[in-house]
């Protein structure tokens, strides 16, 4: 054998798949027939699977992104340029709480600095309805919760409150609750407020419905003499402004101006990092008035027991320097207390003196006998023959008293206030009677009456005087007596100052002076002066009226003052009711003044529709004018003349 190996041994392969004879045959696709089996059975291969492409898909989400951060991109473009500046106001206006620094409102004093009207601390409480909401406090009954708290602190109803505390639009953010509450009152407030809050933060289901709640500081007016000279000094309303009188006339004056307080606050309280600016506000100026307050106490209190002895409708007293025309006192019957209005009468809620009109009576008859001496159509001692009864035009005119035939001097007609005397004399200022009606009315306006006084007093009356030629024919001779036409109390006042003073007229004023913040005093100007009757008219017209008050005739002797000579007028009037337009009752007067020789200081007094009692002027006002002018007398300690009276005669012997 041979070394070299073995041949090796074939082993055959795997068989190949026979070729197929005659044409090839394709797979069926789908939906195809199945072949024919010509053979043995053959299984289809197995169907190939294919992904789908992912390309379109992330185009999609990628669009969908882009757009997103495309409405971003917009969205962060309009708040950061377009709408910048609202966006940072509303912010502002979230973060920024603006509160009003009330100014303090000025005093009132009487003509000696005695306080009349003051302002004291006080706080209007108010609230941040934004603060209420259900967002806020996480609760739904937050202004009823808050309201249940306030409402017996306040003095007010719970859901009154609560109205309150619900903001009426979304950008409300200040209400008030209340005005010119007592310190104590918004410390109750303020302590609540603290314990709530402390309480909150222990307890975390606990919310603070009181931190919308604030104060700001005001004052409150308060009347020290309560309703002393309440007619005068008016009131102040709600809302802090001057109600009536000198509160409503000088408000602006009273007022001040008020400031501003702006800071920043979270959750109801102030952030002390923050800072915050303030606008102080301005006090109002202090009044100075006229008035003489001890005056003014007897004047008030002297006529409000008379009005309540002769249970009549109201009364009022006026004192005047008669050199100046300052107004001393003006008193009303009844009055009322401006420190609580709940309880006063409407119809007392005012000046009574100045806002009345009535028909004087007698006290004009003054007017009548100044135009008579003026003109020269008679004197003192002229003789008038003064019958039972005159029929003049369509009226059958007598006296207050039934009298056979009086023979009277002039003096004697005004000192006994003949009515009749009096047409006798004025139909001496003309030739006929349509001419001494023009005299007549002439000097009537001249005196004041149908004008303004030049008190420039809130409702003040002019009082009604028709032109001479629109008197009726009953009027061209009750006029002369005071009947048919009307003034106030402070224009019958002015009358007799006018003639106190020689003939001049002063228009009356009532306050001084005003002195501001820097503490200097400003005078009012001077009151306008006007010649009105002769100094020699008027010194013998003040003789004149002595006699109504010295002689035992007259009708004023109520009125005598020891020591001082007196000159004075009694007056009652037909009264014209005013709910019914008719006459009704009375109006009682006396107008006066004194020294009669060298006067300082008048008086007038009037009671409406007296129903106990006499209802005569010199019987229920007489009295009144002796008790204030005696007390004025010494309060301005002015000393009698100590000169005999003139006695002019009364009467005489036909």
């Amino acid at each position: 054998m041979s070394d070299r190996e073995p041949p090796r041994r074939r082993v055959p392969g795997p068989a190949k798949p026979p070729r197929p004879r005659g044409p090839v045959r394709r797979q069926p696709g789908p939906g195809a027939r199945p072949a024919r089996r010509t053979g043995a059975y053959r299984p289809p291969p197995a169907p190939v699977l294919r992904l789908g492409s992912p390309r379109p898909r992330l185009r999609m989400v990628g669009l969908a992104l882009t757009l997103v951060m495309l409405a971003f991109v917009v969205r962060l473009l309009q708040v950061q340029a377009v709408d910048a500046a609202a966006y940072a106001a509303k912010a502002v206006q979230n973060r920024y709480v603006v509160h009003t620094l009330a100014a303090e409102r000025g005093g009132i004093t009487d003509r000696n600095g005695v306080a009349l009207a003051i302002s004291e601390d006080a706080y209007d409480i108010t609230a941040d309805p934004t603060m209420f909401t259900a967002k806020q406090l996480k609760i739904g009954d937050g202004p009823e919760q808050a309201a249940a708290l306030l409402a017996p602190i306040l003095g007010q109803d719970q859901a009154a409150i609560a109205r309150k505390l619900r903001p009426a639009n979304r950008l409300s953010r200040y209400t008030r609750l209340a005005t010119r509450r007592t310190p104590q009152v918004w410390k109750q407030i303020k302590d609540l407020k603290a314990a709530l809050t402390k309480k909150a933060e222990t307890d975390k289901g606990t919310v603070n419905v009181l931190a919308g709640v604030f104060a700001d500081p005001s004052s409150q007016r308060v009347y020290p003499n309560g309703d002393l000279a309440a007619g005068i000094l008016g009131w102040v309303n709600a809302d802090g402004r001057g109600g009536g009188g000198i509160e409503q006339e000088l408000d602006k004056r009273l007022s001040g101006k008020d400031g501003q307080l702006r800071y920043a606050q979270s959750g109801g309280r102030e952030v002390p990092t923050a800072g915050s600016t303030e606008t102080p506000a301005v006090p109002g100026s202090d009044v100075e008035l006229t008035i003489d307050r001890d005056i003014q106490w007897a004047a008030q209190n002297a006529i409000t027991e008379q009005v309540r002895k002769s249970r009549a409708d109201r009364g009022y007293v006026i004192v005047q320097d008669t050199r100046t025309g300052e107004i001393l006192a003006m008193a009303n019957s009844p009055g009322f207390d401006p420190n609580d209005l709940s309880k006063a009468d409407g119809e007392a809620m005012g000046n009574a003196a100045v806002q009345d009109a009535f028909e004087p009576g007698s006290t004009a008859k003054v007017m009548s006998m100044a135009a008579v001496l003026e003109r020269n159509a008679a004197t003192p001692l002229t003789h008038v023959v003064v019958p039972n009864r005159l029929h003049r035009g369509d009226r059958l005119f007598q006296d207050d008293v039934d009298h056979g035939t009086w023979y009277l001097t002039l003096n004697g007609v005004l000192a006994k206030s003949s009515n009749i005397g009096t047409i006798l004399a004025t139909g001496q200022l003309g030739r006929t009677q349509p001419e001494a009606n023009k005299v007549l009315y002439s000097y009537l306006r001249r005196f004041g009456i149908g004008s303004a006084t030049g008190l420039g007093f809130p409702g003040e009356t002019r009082g009604i005087l028709a032109p001479a030629g629109k008197w009726s024919t009953s009027q061209q001779y009750t006029i002369p007596f005071g009947q048919g036409f009307s003034l106030s109390a402070m224009q019958a006042a002015s009358v007799y100052s006018t003639i106190a003073n020689g003939g001049v007229r002063v228009e009356p004023t009532l306050v001084r002076g005003t002195k501001g913040a820097d503490g200097r005093f400003a005078p009012v100007p001077q009151p306008k002066k006007t010649r009105v009757v002769s100094a020699k008219t008027a010194k013998t017209l003040a003789q004149m009226l002595e006699s109504v008050v010295d002689d035992e005739q007259g009708t004023g002797i109520k009125a005598r003052i020891p020591g001082y000579r007196v000159a004075g007028k009694t007056g009652t009037a037909n009264r014209v009711d005013p709910a019914t337009g008719r006459y009704h009752g009375y109006t009682s007067s006396f107008a006066g003044f004194a020294p009669a020789d060298n006067p300082r200081i008048t008086v007038y007094c009037a009671i409406q529709n007296a129903t106990s009692g006499s209802y005569f002027g010199g019987q229920i006002c007489g009295p009144i004018y002796k008790q204030v002018m005696e007390f004025a007398l010494k309060t301005l300690q002015v000393p009698p003349t100590g000169a005999r009276s003139a006695n002019l005669p009364v009467d005489y012997k036909p």
